[in-house]
């Protein structure tokens, strides 16, 4: 296979504009070369235009992630789960491959299986061996990506030739970018932090109820994991409990985070990653029927998934405008 570890480019692709992907382009937007033009397509046309009329010298709208290849050598794609990957890539008359893609490298941040990660992989190697497919899935959520504090797992080792060029893009978009070691491990890296994440923010939910219940403010709560061994990321920045941290999704209603479908969606998938590589996960299946039970519950769906606390039935109308600090 081929190296892009010293080419450079005055052009990028960015396939999927949504919660995730519209603020990485704009920071891509805003930080590559004045002279750069980002070529992008999105199922949703106002996902386009919001984003060219922002940047109108830099942002190409396309029509199919097929025109995108066809007008750049660098292309990113961020879209919510494995089939569309497989219809992005692999769609015979609108697809990546229904083109030539030798020479072009690839960045997927989507977090989906790793079976069609490494199927589109498989396939890219077979039909155009020049052009280079990594997995680059993202944590950090929503508020990263808009700060730009997203981290990267990336599939790669730490002695791949393009892993500087890779960094030095990523970059731009996130504070960290972690090689995992190889084609899908950086996958495998993000259902397992996924499955953490999921598995701390119900726990994180339970003992704010019980200690709420028992009388405790939830400021002085988290104050409390803080300093202990309870410490973690889910209370410190993205507490279930609206009010006890003033830019979590909780504090404005739960909006503008990690919807709990899609953590539904890599909860499962992470749960049949750890079945297939005989992993024994105790708290697997009473966190799927959580996540799913919540996800089809009218006043949790759609939202960010640490309304888990909702579902649970957690107080949340406590004093919250005399408790942001």
């Amino acid at each position: 296979m081929g190296s892009f570890a010293e080419k450079t480019s005055e052009s990028i692709g960015f396939i999927g504009l949504g919660a995730m992907g519209l603020p990485m382009a704009r920071h891509l937007a805003n930080k590559l070369a004045p002279e750069t033009q980002i070529y992008v397509f999105d199922v949703a046309d106002e996902a386009m235009g919001k984003l060219h009329d922002e940047f109108p010298k830099k942002i190409v709208k396309c029509r199919s992630a097929k025109e995108v290849v066809q007008q750049t050598d660098t292309i990113l794609s961020m879209v919510p789960e494995g089939a569309h990957v497989k219809s992005v890539y692999l769609d015979e008359k609108s697809g990546v491959c229904s083109t030539d893609i030798s020479n072009k490298l690839f960045i997927d941040c989507s977090t989906i299986d790793t079976a069609t990660s490494l199927l589109v992989k498989d396939h890219i190697a077979k039909n155009f061996p020049t052009a280079l497919f990594y997995d680059a899935p993202v944590s950090g959520g929503v508020v990263g990506a808009v700060k730009g504090t997203i981290a990267f797992f990336l599939g790669c080792s730490n002695t791949d030739p393009n892993l500087p060029r890779l960094t030095q893009l990523l970059e731009n978009m996130g504070s960290q970018v972690i090689p995992c070691g190889g084609p899908s491990l950086g996958l495998a890296a993000k259902l397992s932090n996924n499955y953490l994440s999921g598995v701390i923010a119900i726990a994180c939910s339970e003992a704010m109820d019980m200690g709420m219940r028992a009388g405790l403010d939830p400021i002085t709560l988290a104050k409390v994991y803080a300093a202990g061994t309870a410490q973690n990321t889910i209370c410190d920045r993205f507490n279930p409990v609206p009010g006890v941290h003033p830019e979590a999704p909780s504090t404005n209603g739960y909006k503008n985070g990690f919807k709990v479908q899609l953590m539904r969606k890599d909860f499962g998938l992470a749960v049949e990653m750890a079945k297939r590589v005989g992993a024994k996960n105790v708290l697997g299946q009473i966190g799927l029927e959580t996540y799913t039970a919540a996800s089809n519950d009218p006043r949790c769906r759609d939202l960010d998934s640490r309304v888990v606390y909702r579902y649970l039935g957690g107080k949340e109308d406590w004093k919250v405008d005399d408790s942001i600090e």
